[in-house]
């Protein structure tokens, strides 16, 4: 059974954007850029909602290209662009870059996917992370957490039918005041 991971940069206050979609609000650092790009490098299937996708399709594809890429943005690029993606969309009927697009159930098809051998999956995307955690699919939480309180915006975790019980197995503080914790679900 693959690992299905959820992990995103958020405020103290629990967002995963503020109002209007605004991400700004993040401390940049290479070293933090450089946890990530580890993260995804470890990743053998990224599962997308269309907005979340759209942002990383926008940037990503030629990030290596641009003049002032630094190594680790050209291997994140690099990495985005080789890297099968599932793209959850009822609205989007083609993507390039490695992605495929479905449109059906969308918790169905992650739980199949989950169910097979492989390489751990990250789900990305609040509204479909949101779905598969109602879903009891997700095994495993990456929070970064950045010292900004937003007061309002896209949640990184959605109200639960019921608790989640969960396993701290690692802490990790950045420079700035950013904090990483991961927690897996007790099964």
């Amino acid at each position: 059974m693959r690992k299905l991971v959820y992990g995103m940069n958020v405020t103290v206050d629990g967002y995963v954007s503020a109002p209007g979609d605004d991400i700004g609000w993040g401390v940049p650092s290479d070293e933090l850029f450089q946890f990530w790009l580890d993260e995804e490098l470890a990743i053998g299937l990224f599962l997308y909602g269309r907005r979340l996708w759209e942002g990383m399709n926008a940037h990503w594809p030629t990030a290596d290209q641009l003049a002032d890429a630094t190594a680790a943005q050209v291997e994140f690029s690099r990495n985005w662009r080789d890297t099968p993606k599932v793209l959850f969309s009822s609205t989007v009927e083609k993507a390039d870059w490695n992605t495929r697009v479905f449109g059906g159930d969308a918790v169905a098809e992650i739980a199949r996917l989950r169910a097979d051998e492989g390489e751990p999956m990250r789900v990305g995307g609040s509204a479909l992370a949101a779905a598969a955690m109602h879903a009891g699919l997700i095994d495993e939480f990456t929070i970064v957490t950045h010292p900004v309180l937003v007061g309002g915006g896209k949640r990184f975790f959605t109200d639960l039918d019921g608790g989640v019980d969960l396993d701290l197995v690692e802490t990790r503080a950045f420079r700035g005041g950013v904090v990483m914790t991961r927690y897996e679900t007790k099964r």
